[in-house]
């Protein structure tokens, strides 16, 4: 149970980081420490004010995704399979939003070393 309530409340919480992938994009929100910008891949290709609007969808589905995931671990729900694919898709997002996004990443790690021990 402890294990549960651990692995759902960092899914819940990797989710809301996800939000400002979206929020920002947007510009719902405005932060010094993940400015607005047009580009992606380390600032390497600019994809335009619609370009990361639609990639800001991406992180918002994403966010609703591990929520929903978290959720489903809390009520004891097996959830392995979609969750390597979601662990997966947030590692391409956190790829195009290199560097800012590099925490992500160190948590999208621990997430797909703790699936290893999460029954099927």
């Amino acid at each position: 149970m402890m294990m549960r309530l651990a692995l759902s409340a960092l899914l819940i919480a990797h989710g809301v980081a996800h939000l400002v992938g979206f929020a920002v994009p947007w510009r719902l929100v405005a932060t010094p420490d993940v400015p607005y910008r047009t580009t992606v891949l380390a600032a390497t290709v600019d994809v335009g004010a619609a370009g990361v609007r639609i990639i800001g969808i991406a992180w918002l589905l994403a966010a609703m995704a591990f929520v929903l995931l978290g959720s489903a671990v809390l009520a004891g729900w097996s959830v392995r399979s979609p969750l390597f694919t979601l662990v997966g898709v947030s590692l391409v997002l956190c790829a195009i939003g290199w560097p800012d996004t590099r925490i992500g990443i160190g948590v999208n790690l621990l997430l797909l070393l703790l699936l290893r021990y999460l029954p099927s």
